[in-house]
């Protein structure tokens, strides 16, 4: 008998910006769903109306497409969906397997301090129905008492609760709105969810909500709880580690490829690779590889994953990323002139750099206009004498054919010329075209600037 198709989800709460945790429980999410050519949902999960906000749903969505993480249909609100929380919620009553409960919360609260550690038990659970009053009430799960919910988790391995230690759960509030907990168990049923992918911090949660599958006569989907992500220090990860949301990492110009990357290999592993694309993470990414153990975030590692992945990068792609991160980050948009300059520097900038910021410091010489204003250490290279080799410099390279091999044999007899060696030349010609004396090869930056540019500039620089 052929398995159903693999249907998994991601569902946030809109109460804020994506954390790093979310997103890579998103990515799981997406990369099983992707490698079995099956169905990747994402479930708004707005029932707290007090602190959900159109804005923060806006974010995440933001950060899903940034991270490029596709899903399939549209969203799913899960407020919108209230009425068909509450109709299961009567269905399962009518079926005895809940119960109104008329309990108020003053009575419950009493009850709890005469039985402290006890979960509670509402007194209607077993009332004759004759006796319910026509008053508000609340439906509550009628859980089994006895034995024992066992969560079979493809992480945690089996996972025993005792049932006599979990409480009947509210189904539906007195005022009539669903519960977080049911309203999850009706909407992963409707969408056909098949695998749950989620932080372990959800691992109780499994043991209530699988109640509510078999109440229903539901079958349970594939539980896999991962654990979450901790700082470098081994404790929870929180903003006194650093960046904890997805737009941090965004801004802080770090290609979403190698986020993807990174985040794969943050509590997963294939072997001992370290470093891969998407095709590969696709093909490669199961249940099996995810560690007990929550994984620490560890920026020197996600640095060399990035630099792996701006070297590797067409120079399309990355100039798109460019383009998004100066975007993301507020900056103007390059111009075309920049970016005529800059693209011939790429193969070189790339190789040096491990994260987008690091490439447009790098290609700074690219993107500053005529005249170039030297820092300071630059402007103490422009000395009377390195003036001097300039003057010979730009005379000698009027008519030389805009070659590496022409413009290196040039530097190079001017150097002779003045008994120095080519470093010595280098750097006020460092100085003359890009205002540093820390830049790319002086031959990378004369051949992506073009003759013209580099002679005014070196011409400005003598003036």
């Amino acid at each position: 008998m052929q398995s159903p198709p693999v249907v998994t989800r991601f569902a946030p709460s809109p109460t804020g910006y994506l954390h790093i945790g979310g997103a890579r429980t998103a990515l799981f999410n997406w990369l099983y769903a992707r490698g079995r050519g099956g169905k990747f949902l994402l479930r708004i999960e707005d029932t707290d109306r007090a602190r959900s906000t159109p804005e923060a749903t806006e974010a995440i969505l933001q950060g899903l497409r940034w991270l490029g993480l596709d899903w399939d249909g549209e969203p799913v609100s899960q407020f919108a969906r209230a009425e068909r929380h509450a109709e299961v919620a009567r269905a399962m009553m009518a079926a005895g397997t809940a119960y109104p409960c008329y309990t108020t919360p003053a009575e419950i609260e009493a009850w709890r301090a005469e039985n402290p550690n006890r979960p509670f038990v509402s007194p209607w659970r077993d009332a004759d129905p004759a006796t319910r009053p026509d008053a508000p009430h609340a439906i509550r799960l009628k859980a089994p008492r006895e034995g024992v919910t066992v969560i079979h988790d493809e992480v945690q391995g089996d996972v025993t609760f005792r049932n006599d230690q979990l409480d009947d759960m509210v189904l539906l509030r007195s005022d009539g709105t669903p519960t977080y907990m049911h309203a999850v168990v009706v909407d992963d049923h409707d969408m056909g969810v098949t695998h749950i992918i989620r932080g372990d911090d959800h691992l109780t949660n499994a043991a209530r909500q699988a109640q509510v599958y078999a109440a229903n006569g539901w079958a349970l989907p594939v539980f896999a709880h991962i654990p979450l992500i901790h700082g470098p220090d081994g404790k929870k990860l929180s903003k006194r580690h650093g960046a904890v949301g997805l737009h941090e990492y965004a801004a802080m110009g770090y290609p979403a490829s190698a986020m993807r990357n990174y985040l794969a290999r943050l509590g997963w592993s294939h072997g001992d690779d370290e470093l891969f694309d998407d095709a590969q993470a696709r093909a490669w990414f199961d249940l099996s590889g995810i560690g007990k153990a929550p994984a620490r975030l560890d920026f020197k590692k996600l640095e060399h994953v990035s630099g792996h992945h701006v070297a590797a990068m067409g120079d399309v792609a990355l100039l798109d990323e460019l383009a998004g991160f100066l975007s993301a980050t507020g900056q103007p948009a390059l111009t075309g002139t920049q970016l005529a300059r800059l693209t011939p520097a790429l193969s070189v900038l790339k190789q040096k750099s491990r994260t987008l910021p690091q490439l447009l410091d790098q290609g700074r010489f690219a993107l500053i206009e005529r005249p170039v204003q030297p820092d300071d250490k630059a402007a103490a290279v422009l000395d009377t004498v390195s003036k001097g080799i300039l003057n010979d410099l730009t005379a000698a390279l009027q008519n030389v054919i805009w070659a590496r091999d022409d413009l290196e044999a040039i530097a190079q007899r001017i150097a002779e010329s003045n008994g120095l060696g080519l470093g010595k030349i280098a750097a006020p010609v460092r100085a003359a075209l890009a205002g540093r004396t820390s830049t790319p090869s002086i031959f990378d930056m004369m051949l992506a600037l073009g003759r013209d540019e580099t002679l005014a500039r070196l011409a400005d620089a003598t003036a």
